[in-house]
């Protein structure tokens, strides 16, 4: 018997899939617990047009993000610190930091965890912080670091 899965079934597949189960097992099982139901005509037909309207928000979103990511990507991030000789700064300038400045510059907010920066930005200059917008989408983020 055909039955489309309302739920994740763990072996069986996940929402949304179309699965060939036997008999006892979709009318014993998972059709009385709400796991799945019988795959008809009609039901075959309203699957199509959700994932037809899932694919549609996708690359909706994906088109947002690499927007996002052009405008990201052509923007600098000024920052103040505190610095001795060398040009080395007294602390360092995180994630947070930046995320925070490019809020109260830019208007835009990234989280944090976004941000891909392998150590604290310790010293004056221009570094480029990458930033994950969407999955498949990144972006280069220019800081500049000056004294105060």
């Amino acid at each position: 018997m055909k039955v489309i899965l309302l739920k994740d079934v763990k072996g069986m597949g996940k929402v949304g899939d179309v699965i060939n189960a036997s008999d006892g097992h979709a009318r014993n099982y998972l059709i009385p617990r709400g796991l799945a139901k019988e795959a008809t005509e009609g039901g075959m037909k309203v699957l199509e047009k959700q994932k037809a309207a899932e694919e549609r928000k996708k690359q909706e979103e994906l088109a947002e993000a690499k927007a996002l990511a052009d405008k990201i990507s052509q923007l600098t991030v000024k920052l103040k610190g505190k610095a001795g000789d060398g040009g080395r700064l007294f602390g360092s300038i995180t994630s947070k930091d930046i995320a925070e400045a490019l809020e109260k510059q830019h208007k835009i907010k990234i989280d944090k965890r976004k941000m891909h920066l392998d150590n604290p930005i310790r010293e004056l200059g221009a570094v480029f912080v990458e930033i994950k917008v969407y999955p498949e989408v990144t972006a280069k983020l220019k800081v500049e670091v000056a004294a105060e």
